[in-house]
């Protein structure tokens, strides 16, 4: 159980890690983009050249994903404090959110098609010649 625990508190040391290299590489360069999603692609870049093997971080991010709803408390509390600037511009970021969202899951759903018929040619390839 505290191996256990270590294990996942060293992962999201390493998650956090990255998170923060993503802000100082903002802050340094002054990319117009926020830290956290430079440090989104530098883990993604890391995972894709297996620098970083998704074992390192798998146990501590799927933490992280199981407690997501939690993190969003704290931005909806903070979304009553806009409430005049939701009356008045209501409806055009509703729409902005909605085509948002629509675009992330067409984006999701057309990786996560391509990555499984990847791994399904993997897979018959192999079962036709084995090694």
């Amino acid at each position: 159980m505290i191996k256990n625990g270590s294990i996942i508190a060293i992962q999201l040391a390493i998650l956090w890690a990255v998170n923060q290299l993503g802000y100082v590489i903002v802050s340094w360069t002054g990319i117009p983009l926020p830290g956290n999603v430079v440090g989104i692609f530098i883990l993604l870049l890391l995972l894709m050249t297996k620098i970083l093997p998704l074992s390192f971080v798998e146990k501590g991010a799927s933490i992280l994903v199981k407690h997501l709803g939690f993190f969003f408390i704290p931005i909806s509390v903070g979304l009553i404090a806009y409430g005049d600037l939701f009356l008045s511009h209501g409806i055009p970021l509703a729409i902005v959110i909605i085509v948002s969202v629509m675009v992330g899951i067409y984006v999701s759903g057309i990786v996560s098609q391509v990555l499984v018929e990847k791994k399904e040619k993997k897979k018959h390839e192999h079962s036709r010649n084995p090694a």
